[in-house]
């Protein structure tokens, strides 16, 4: 790809000129050639990607109308050098990542922490923590919270004993601000206080 120096004037040019296509990328304008589609028939899969490209530059447009959204993703895109409307497209499309579950100080107890680092490319808006004993059954269900804010740091404290000698399943769902979740699962054999003999 040639590099070129363009005229002041064409700097500002977003869109169509011709068939030449004008784009802003990390502070640079990008001239490309229009591509001819018209002969070509897309695929389900492409007509299936097409939608979805839709449903992103919707979420775009609705997250930028919302002033706090706005602000949270024109901030975003200038750390990262990005265009903001391009970066809530992106963000839509990018789910957040569950780094780690950490339960080394979980062991069944009420009060006892779970801790999560999860991170995304603009934001995890929440972390979701459910418990389930051996049986799947739901123990407890609740809302991490970041300690300290901004850190992709979470917390659950446990409200619920676990059974003596119980194997706990924890089960994490990490969300983003267009609603993309991702959910990681572990699981633990936890020693709690609580015996047969006691009580």
């Amino acid at each position: 790809m040639a590099n070129v120096k363009l005229n002041p004037v064409f700097l500002q040019m977003r869109g169509n000129i011709g068939d030449l296509v004008f784009k802003r990328y990390r502070g640079r304008v990008i001239v490309a050639r229009k591509p001819d589609l018209s002969n070509i028939e897309p695929s389900p899969a492409q007509l299936a990607q097409r939608e979805l490209f839709r449903q992103a530059a919707l979420y775009g447009k609705l997250a930028l109308a919302d002033s706090q959204l706005h602000s949270l993703y024109e901030q975003a895109a200038a750390e990262k050098g990005l265009p903001v409307f391009a970066l809530t497209v992106a963000d839509y499309f990018h789910a957040p990542e569950i780094d780690e579950i950490d339960l080394q100080a979980y062991n069944g107890n009420v009060g006892e922490e779970i801790v999560v680092y999860a991170h995304d490319n603009v934001a995890v808006n929440q972390v979701q923590v459910s418990l389930r004993d051996e049986n799947d059954q739901l123990m407890e269900n609740g809302l991490a919270t970041e300690e300290p804010a901004g850190s992709g740091r979470w917390v659950y404290s446990a409200l619920t004993q676990a059974p003596y000698r119980a194997t706990v399943r924890v089960v994490v769902t990490a969300s983003d601000l267009p609603g993309g979740a991702t959910i990681s699962t572990v699981e633990k054999e936890v020693e709690s206080p609580i015996s047969p003999n006691q009580g």
